[in-house]
């Protein structure tokens, strides 16, 4: 009973990383977020994506674009490319900017953003 309690643990929650040595099994944990993929680099992406703030002073509230880095696991890295639509979730941090992994691809991106 103890072995089924780990992999439906494992399934919902978590993400499985590879690096060059190991396989790292990182718990996924927080927020989720969708975006634009800016930029893609060997090991991670970024992202951005609109949101809205509330200006106190004023009592309005402006539209502001975020970025975010997250780290681009190994079974994804063939499938996203600039432009693409998609998600990420918070994890612990991985290094200085990673606090997020990538964890699917919702949509191509449009040809015609790329120019």
């Amino acid at each position: 009973m103890v072995e089924k309690k780990k992999t439906s643990e494992s399934e919902k929650g978590k993400s499985l990383v590879r690096t060059k040595k190991q396989k790292l099994i990182i718990p996924l944990r927080g927020r989720k977020f969708q975006g634009t993929v800016i930029r893609k680099f060997e090991g991670r992406v970024t992202i951005e994506f609109e949101r809205t703030r509330f200006i106190q002073k004023y009592e309005r509230y402006i539209k502001t674009k975020t970025k975010m880095h997250a780290r681009l696991p190994e079974k994804l890295k063939n499938e996203i490319a600039l432009g693409d639509y998609i998600q990420i979730q918070e994890c612990r941090p991985l290094s200085k900017i990673l606090h997020h992994i990538v964890i699917n691809k919702i949509r191509d991106g449009d040809k015609n953003e790329s120019n």
